[in-house]
């Protein structure tokens, strides 16, 4: 096993171009943009989506509780995000971390990791879109027929919408990141709408009944079927809803300022999401019994209920739009990662090669879109979608890990950002990321197994021969 690397090697390469010249990233984005990104890829499916199934399954009106735990859990990792984004820089995203703190075979473990986090989150979500999308036709009376609206295991053909809005994603991330930044700041004050829409007529039709009994699944248990219920296995669920937050740290290369921007960015991202969550969980779970919020939209469904018709079309509306900017910012990390990868020669460098007029990753973009866009239109994702929040925590952990280790074996490393409290936060952070791994199902850290054994085996068979570091020990 190769060991961590020296600090002078923490600053990746620059990619080649076509042409065999070397092409950098555009340093274009502010810390404005980064928060920006950061919510564009938080306020989405946890809001629209989840916040309905683990308040109906697992922990009832408590599930702002769920909020609360997942995102103290979060604020650990974000704080040793920012800490390794200010300081190793250039490396980017818990790949780069692990690299620097760990070395080349935990590297790669999360790098595997965060590839099928972020490649089955994209994809999970294009189903999702694509059901609020059909909706919307539905609604103006042009709705597709159902067999082009689900794959073959669900009952349909091919899920049409899924694959296109995938596609239309591909072709604005070749385009070039700081267009990709102005479309997603845009969507995101639409979907902002939609939330605010929400709240401002939710308020106002709460009903304090609905709210008890509060903690009607305790915090941990377990059902009828030996399933995890209660407070802290909702939290285990929800944290789906801050998936994405770390996708800022893989700009890091197109930041104006790495240092100050990224952590900016990261904590300014996730505290604004956090408060949003707890509000409008705070808010779904009043208006109506949290037992009707298992719906694939529960936010519209739940105003619907209480007879206010326009404000769940208008709901759906930024449902839509905010669906489409977590696609497109997880997208954007997914992309930015395997170039990382291939980089320090753990995948080949074709993956690599960065565009000379887009100064845009590619071939790596179009790659990722086909095999997103497949899943997407053809395979049913719920049981995929499980090990999104598993991968996320383990990402976390090493990160969390990733700061204790460099803080004992790299005292003297400039910090430009320092997590406060020497590493009482990392370590509280690997504590409560562990926790949360443990209250998810049986099964999902099974199938997690599975994708880390096929992980290495590419990394004996292909990884280890043709790293940088083997190129440096040859």
């Amino acid at each position: 096993m190769r060991g961590p690397f020296q600090m002078s090697d923490l600053f990746r390469k620059k990619p080649v171009g076509y042409d065999g010249a070397d092409y950098g990233l555009k340093r274009v984005l502010s810390a404005f943009d980064l928060t920006l990104l950061g919510i564009g890829a938080i306020i989405g499916t946890g809001i629209f989506v989840l916040t309905g199934h683990a308040a109906a399954t697992q922990s009832g009106p408590a599930v702002v509780l769920s909020f609360i735990v997942a995102g103290i859990a979060c604020a650990f990792a974000a704080l040793s995000y920012s800490e390794l984004a200010a300081s190793v820089g250039g490396s980017g995203s818990a790949y780069g971390y692990s690299y620097a703190a760990f070395g080349e075979l935990i590297a790669w473990i999360i790098a595997w990791d965060l590839i099928l986090e972020y490649g089955v989150s994209v994809a999970t979500v294009a189903n999702g879109w694509s059901g609020y999308f059909n909706n919307a036709l539905t609604a103006i009376g042009i709705g597709l027929p159902e067999q082009f609206t689900k794959g073959p295991f669900d009952g349909g053909v091919v899920n049409i919408p899924a694959i296109i809005v995938i596609l239309i994603l591909m072709v604005l991330l070749i385009i070039g990141v700081k267009e990709t930044a102005r479309i997603n700041a845009a969507a995101v004050g639409i979907k902002l709408l939609a939330v605010a829409i929400f709240v401002g007529v939710a308020a106002f039709n709460v009903h304090p009944e609905n709210w008890s009994p509060f903690l009607p699944f305790g915090w941990f248990s377990h059902n009828g079927d030996g399933q995890p219920v209660g407070v802290l296995a909702g939290a285990s669920l929800v944290f789906f809803a801050y998936v994405g937050f770390d996708a800022v740290s893989t700009a890091v290369e197109e930041a104006h300022d790495p240092q100050r921007d990224v952590p900016i960015g990261i904590l300014s991202a996730l505290a604004f999401c956090t408060i949003i969550y707890i509000i409008v969980s705070a808010l779904m779970t009043g208006i109506v019994p949290y037992g009707s919020l298992n719906v694939p939209s529960p936010a519209s469904e739940a105003l619907l209920q209480i007879g206010h018709d326009s404000a769940a079309g208008l709901v759906a509306a930024g449902v839509i739009f905010g669906l489409t900017t977590v696609m497109l910012v997880l997208y954007y990390g997914l992309t930015r990662i395997i170039t990382n990868v291939s980089r320090d020669g753990l995948l080949p460098p074709y993956f690599g090669v960065v565009h000379p007029r887009t100064q845009t990753p590619v071939r790596t973009t179009v790659l990722t879109g086909v095999v997103m866009a497949v899943m997407a239109g053809l395979i049913p994702l719920g049981v995929l979608a499980e090990l999104v929040n598993i991968g996320t925590l383990a990402a976390f952990v090493l990160v969390c890990g990733g700061v204790i280790a460099l803080r004992t074996t790299h005292p003297d490393l400039p910090r430009p950002f320092k997590t406060p409290g020497g590493i009482i936060m990392p370590v509280l952070g690997v504590l409560s990321c562990g926790a949360l791994i443990a209250f998810l199902p049986f099964e999902t850290h099974l199938r997690f197994i599975v994708w880390l054994a096929l992980g290495l085996i590419i990394y004996f068979l292909y990884s280890i021969k043709h790293s940088r570091l083997a190129a440096a020990s040859a």
